[in-house]
């Protein structure tokens, strides 16, 4: 029998290394030669040194990991290498030799010469240290701008490849239910539309430069119940179709993704990691998605220790196999010994471990990993001497000048700007007090995922290895001739009101203040807003609430600059501040583009991806509600927020006008036509974001008020003026009906043309004839705009 073995994998090795053979002939030869257990070697990941410091980057991370030797691991395979950049701080060449050494320890230690697949996170960048810290993802859905969120993600998956990174762990496909959740700053938005377009975009950009996107989290995870982290979600089937699993619909048909992440939570008791109606019937067999899932770290073994749906680690391992889960994550902990004995009981059959090794040897084919030539030695480190420290430190830049300009680019184009009395741009005033918890801090513009809060807070000391201007130091640089005076006032959450008496001296010293007030990203409690950071109210945290209504007081003009993971309600500023600005964790070069926004030389570009609130306790709440979930007669209690999805003043102004509807009625299988036009009739350039939001007013089964179903962002020079046509098809008006399938139906409808979801400009009253129609994934999803710059 042993020399069988042998010469079958003699006479294969040419077989599964030879990339002239297609990949699934080449891993039917390998899977074939291989034993189960390394086999089963293929299915985790294995973080080390994860614990270190002590420090907590996962749920339950210190009580769910198992001490791992990876040397007797080794033997069999590996499928996974868990973070070797984004764990502790490292000089990024000196990160790429020792992930080399490891690949090669790997392929020597395993029969058949296979590399690991080595993951990252890459949520506001690349998560490691000295890597440009980008924008958080709720910045991304302000600039509704999915071209410009495609060159960023090239740029992260460039710098990733290039030090021997394969899969990122990113983007996060979640729509916001409710603001109180810690995780909305890694969320796009709360309009299902938005995040799928411009996560599409991101995953798109990703994978153009080779890596593995990774759609997390598969689904439902942010309508957790009083939107704590990790709780039990109830919605139902319709609001699942139709408000979570759009995006990743979008994102599975239109954007090559090569990997999907199964959600903590359970949805009316099925948790997602042993749901294989969801994973397989719905993702494989309906959608047609040919990746790999991965586990949400310890995903699977929360399937014990807090869903209670399996008795033991191979009863687990077993459920997620079956539903269709193929890599455990971060660490090996049931897909090790208790699925081999699972297997060996007769509990799990052997059938699921191939099929899932299959998909997995697939990927890894892909990406060049089973090719015969294939080598360690990432493209980063090529021509420098590897045996010499001192040759390699220094020698990987992950945050050059393109980076960073690819970085202010995003950051100004996300700036919102909510509220302004004629104040804004600012003209050099003498005298600007600067009070509040994000002045002078230099993380204050950083999101939880981003590297110097993930990490290097647990490191302290070590230096954030890239430059983090505050919001003083830019506002200098801004208004060289003004004096700006400092005064923190108070911190992001703490009670302590000692310093309201210093602050409002220089405010009422001031010719103008700007009351730079929000969050402080971290994990578990350890921030205000992040994973594990959730609030029960959406009042400011802390006294900032307090601050500001002190600096209100003072009648010198008062400029709130929000710099935050989520939307706060701002109490009486709505009403008396002169300006608001809102930039959610905007990146390395966020403060240059908040102070360029303030003093003008920053045209305000950016739309609001969620509702900021008008009263504190005003959640969940969404734009995107039936009807009573808005105000109404038989509530005391009104939902209606201070500034609605889409909103974002200019400093110009845009007219909308001549709306022609060219088609106005259509079948159910066709598309209706309208034009309007658009112009700049201020006196400098901006850019408008048309919004398209559909509304029924009779349908079978309740449905929003109304409902985005497409945009553009449309440039134009003072006085310049275009012809906007927007096409757009009937399959956008369909929901989930009563049946459980997805349907257009014949009836009068609306097509709204606004600048926001509360800002409608043009109305028009068209309509759907013939027959309802059942529609599936192949469904069309997007308008068409046409934009002609009109003559003269």
């Amino acid at each position: 029998m042993t020399d069988t073995v042998t010469v079958d994998i003699e006479r294969s090795t040419a077989i599964w290394n030879d990339p002239s053979y297609d990949p699934a002939t080449r891993v039917d030869a390998l899977v074939a030669a291989m034993t189960l257990p390394e086999k089963i070697a293929q299915l985790y990941g294995v973080w080390v040194g994860a614990s270190a410091d002590g420090g907590e980057v996962a749920p339950y991370q210190h009580e769910m990991e198992d001490p791992v030797d990876l040397e007797a691991l080794l033997g069999t395979g590996l499928g996974q290498l868990t973070r070797p950049f984004g764990t502790a701080p490292v000089d990024p060449a000196l990160g790429a030799l020792s992930l080399l050494r490891t690949q090669q320890r790997i392929v020597a230690a395993n029969r058949f010469g296979i590399p690991a697949v080595a993951h990252e996170e890459c949520l506001a960048g690349f998560a490691t240290w000295g890597a440009t810290a980008y924008p958080v993802p709720l910045s991304w859905g302000a600039t509704f701008d999915p071209p410009l969120i495609r060159r960023m993600a090239a740029a992260i998956g460039a710098d990733m490849r290039r030090v021997g990174v394969h899969q990122g762990l990113a983007p996060v496909l979640d729509v916001v239910r409710d603001a109180r959740w810690g995780r909305v700053e890694e969320t796009i938005g709360e309009d299902p539309y938005l995040v799928g377009t411009v996560g599409t975009a991101y995953i798109q950009g990703l994978e153009s430069e080779g890596v593995v996107a990774t759609l997390k989290h598969f689904v439902g995870y942010s309508a957790s119940r009083a939107g704590r982290n990790l709780a039990p979600v109830g919605m139902g089937p319709r609001e699942r179709a139709d408000v979570m699993l759009l995006p990743f619909e979008m994102a599975v048909r239109e954007s090559g993704a090569r990997s999907v992440m199964h959600a903590y939570t359970d949805t009316d008791g099925m948790p997602s990691a042993a749901d294989e109606e969801l994973l397989t019937g719905l993702l494989r067999d309906t959608w047609g998605f040919t990746g790999t899932v991965v586990a949400d770290y310890f995903g699977i073994a929360f399937l014990r220790m807090l869903h209670g749906v399996a008795g033991s680690w191979g009863e687990a391992a077993g459920a997620a196999l079956a539903a269709g889960v193929d890599v455990e994550l971060p660490t090996v902990k049931t897909f090790g010994e208790p699925l081999r004995a699972a297997i060996a009981d007769g509990v799990v059959p052997e059938a699921l471990v191939d099929r899932a090794v299959r998909r997995v040897l697939l990927q890894k084919a892909e990406l060049g990993l089973l090719d015969a030539g294939w080598s360690p030695v990432p493209p980063a480190l090529d021509g420098v001497d590897l045996d010499d420290p001192e040759a390699v430190r220094g020698a990987v830049d992950l945050d050059p000048p393109a980076n960073r300009e690819l970085a202010r680019q995003i950051a100004e184009e996300a700036v919102v700007l909510l509220r302004n009395d004629g104040i804004l741009p600012l003209a050099a005033p003498a005298r600007i007090a600067v009070v509040g918890p994000q002045a002078e801090s230099p993380t204050a513009v950083l999101g939880c995922y981003s590297f110097p809060v993930h990490v290097g807070s647990r490191h302290p000391g070590t230096p954030y290895g890239i430059e983090l201007p505050t919001l003083v130091a830019a506002l200098r640089a801004e208004f060289p001739s003004s004096e700006v005076v400092v005064e923190t006032g108070a911190s992001v959450d703490g009670p302590d009101t000692d310093g309201f008496a210093a602050a409002v001296a220089a405010a009422r010293d001031a010719d103008v203040v700007i009351a730079a007030l929000g969050d402080r990203a971290g994990l578990f409690g350890r921030g205000t807003s992040g994973e594990g950071c959730d609030v029960e109210s959406l009042a400011l945290p802390g006294v900032q609430q307090q601050l500001l209504d002190a600096l209100l007081d003072t009648g010198t003009p008062v400029v709130v600059v929000m710099v935050a993971g989520r939307p706060y309600a701002l109490g009486r500023a709505v009403d008396d501040a002169a300006a608001i600005v809102q930039s959610f964790f905007p990146g390395q070069e966020g403060p240059p583009a908040i102070a360029g926004v303030l003093s003008g030389r920053v045209e305000p570009q950016g739309r609001l991806p969620v509702s900021v609130p008008r009263r504190t306790g005003a959640q969940p709440a969404t734009y995107l509600a039936a009807r009573l979930g808005h105000a109404t007669d038989v509530s005391n209690l009104d939902p209606a927020p201070a500034y609605g999805f889409g909103h974002g003043l200019s400093y110009t102004r845009f007219d909308w006008s001549e709306l022609t509807v060219e088609r106005a009625t259509a079948e159910t299988d066709g598309e209706l036509r309208l034009a309007f036009t658009l112009r700049n009739s201020g006196d400098r350039w901006g850019s408008e974001v048309v919004q398209l939001y559909a509304h029924d007013p009779v349908a079978s089964v309740v449905q929003p008020v109304q409902r985005l179903v497409g945009y553009q962002r449309v440039p134009l020079d003072p006085g310049e003026s275009c012809r906007i046509e927007v096409t757009v098809p009937a399959d956008l008006f369909s929901f989930t009906g009563r049946d459980g399938r997805r349907v257009v139906e014949p009836g009068a409808l609306e097509l709204r043309l606004a600048a926001s979801s509360t800002d409608t400009r043009l109305t028009a009253d068209v309509e759907l004839r013939g027959p309802a129609r059942h529609v599936d994934h192949t469904r069309r999803m997007h308008p068409g705009f046409t934009v002609t710059p009109s003559a003269g």
